[in-house]
């Protein structure tokens, strides 16, 4: 198997499909829950919506990237969420979330493994094996704050 389809794998495995590291993916967690739980504030935590936003934010960002565009995302606005005010948003949102997952990961199978030693966008940003390896990391951590903030609100 090739250094980009395993990194597809654990891409899939975090976001859509996976029990292997953590024993639960995103797709698994935010199942079952409602735009109501997900917009439920939780003391100083972001929401659930916010965190799930936030990934796809980069997933896309990194996406247009891989489609031959700019790197066009900010930090700043890596938590701009639109408000959430119906079971539809939400679930457009997940819904957004699970078709970016699907095809970055595709094009990152697609992607020549020489690609990963390519310095990614510019050299500030190291290389794009460093940017993909980050934004499974990143995964994980938020997939970790959501469960406990899931946990914290069915409590």
């Amino acid at each position: 198997m090739s250094s980009t389809s395993q990194l597809a794998k654990r891409f899939r495995e975090v976001l859509l499909d996976g029990l292997w590291i953590a024993n639960t993916n995103f797709k698994d967690q935010l199942k079952d829950v409602t735009w109501k739980q997900a917009t439920t504030k939780v003391g100083s935590l972001n929401t659930i919506a916010m965190l799930t936003f936030h990934i796809d934010y980069y997933i896309a960002g990194l996406i247009n990237v891989f489609e031959g565009g700019d790197l066009e995302i900010r930090d700043k606005y890596s938590f701009n969420l639109p408000p959430i005010e119906s079971q539809e948003q939400w679930e457009d949102l997940l819904n957004k979330l699970w078709g970016d997952s699907e095809k970055f990961a595709n094009l990152l199978e697609q992607m020549p493994n020489s690609k990963m030693g390519e310095v990614f966008v510019d050299e500030k940003y190291g290389t794009y094996l460093r940017n993909i390896d980050g934004m499974i990391e990143h995964a994980y951590y938020h997939l970790g704050q959501i469960t406990l903030i899931k946990k914290l609100l069915t409590n």
